[in-house]
């Protein structure tokens, strides 16, 4: 696996070496484990990261879990480059509560 804090940034348009939005970044991302935490994906006791050591396997290692990529995307996405048109924007906020109810059924059947 990789680093969720880089995998992020590279969906996001940003490079590895571009450290200037990271505490935003993180931020997002760990605002997103906050609801996934919520939604019962995930460790019980919650989960957030701290910089780019922090891979994937660490939350995760069932494949079924793995729309938590995409979802991690696009809530930051929404946060740090929220798109200007609002057909975009409906699109996003369709997709994420598209993927909440799916990971959130993963978790119930687990």
């Amino acid at each position: 696996m990789s680093s969720i804090l880089n995998d992020v940034k590279h969906m996001l348009g940003r490079t590895e070496q571009d450290t200037s939005f990271d505490l935003d970044i993180l931020i997002f991302i760990n605002d997103a484990f906050g609801t996934l935490t919520q939604l019962g994906v995930g460790p019980v006791v919650g989960f957030q990261i701290a910089g780019p050591d922090n891979q994937w396997e660490e939350f995760y290692t069932d494949p079924r879990l793995n729309s938590v990529k995409s979802y991690l995307f696009l809530k930051a996405k929404m946060l740090f480059d929220p798109p200007e048109t609002g057909f975009v924007l409906t699109a996003m906020q369709d997709q994420i509560k598209e993927l909440e109810f799916r990971l959130n059924v993963v978790a119930d059947y687990g």
